[in-house]
């Protein structure tokens, strides 16, 4: 009784201090923990995987760490998946990639769902060939944005995003247009009805008319709509992450060293 009651404190102790180590879930696809990559690195792989999420639902989160410590750094990235939730829910299609940069190691571990379309042999060679080379110059901006490029490439198209984000353009759009013509309409007709003695064209009911009328089409659409985390977006195009949808994984992907 004795022997059990101390390998159940000691696995207790090793997963806590496991659970400990982990980074909290953020509220972005992209997390470099040590300052290696700069602002504006960042934000433009945001931009892009945000992008890819929106249009595929798939979701490739990047984690830069130090270390992973005395972990095995599949693992680690494995358990870091799943404690973000990364993926869809139903699908399971999340992909991680984590860099521990101390270590000179790096990890990509795939969902269940994505596990046919990037295989461990793919997740393998995505590392050797394309995310290596850079990492060993010390290019690990270069190395993450061809690494996403190649899953990419090969998730494309498995999944398509079931519930796409309204789109913020188009009636707002026209409602500026409608607005600029209103208003140049007005300011003709003001200048005409002020002209030697031919009388007022347009009066002060008239323009009140017109400006309310021009409010109400262009200026009263607000684009509206918190993101996640209420923070903005990290760019054009992509719009704002939604936040992990609570996907799972079962092991599947690749890891090495440069």
């Amino acid at each position: 009784m004795r022997k059990y009651i101390i390998a159940f404190l000691l696995t207790l102790t090793y997963t806590l201090s496991f659970a400990q180590d982990f980074p909290a879930k953020p509220n972005k696809l992209v997390n470099d923990y040590t300052g290696t990559l700069s602002s504006s690195q960042v934000d433009q792989l945001e931009r892009k995987l945000v992008a890819f999420d929106d249009s595929s639902s798939t979701q490739i989160a990047i984690a830069v760490i130090k270390s992973v410590g005395e972990y095995d750094i599949s693992e680690y990235a494995m358990e870091l998946g799943r404690k973000w939730g990364v993926g869809n829910k139903e699908k399971n299609n999340g992909i991680i990639i984590l860099v521990a940069l101390g270590d000179r190691k790096v990890s990509i571990q795939t969902g269940y769902g994505v596990e046919g379309a990037l295989p461990d042999m793919y997740a393998r060679r995505i590392i050797d060939n394309d995310i290596k080379p850079h990492f060993k110059t010390g290019d690990y901006y270069g190395g993450l944005e061809a690494g996403t490029d190649a899953i990419i490439s090969y998730t494309k198209g498995e999944y398509k995003n079931d519930n796409p984000k309204p789109s913020k353009t188009g009636a707002g759009g026209s409602g500026v247009v409608i607005l600029i013509i209103i208003i140049v309409i007005v300011i003709v007709l003001l200048k005409r009805g002020g002209r030697g003695g031919g009388g007022q064209v347009i009066g002060s009911r008239g323009v009140a008319d017109a400006l309310f009328w021009s409010m109400l089409l262009g200026g009263g659409r607000s684009s509206g709509g918190s993101s996640w985390g209420g923070g903005s977006s990290s760019g054009g195009g992509g719009g704002s992450f939604g936040g992990f949808g609570g996907g799972s994984f079962g092991g599947g992907g690749s890891s090495g060293s440069w």
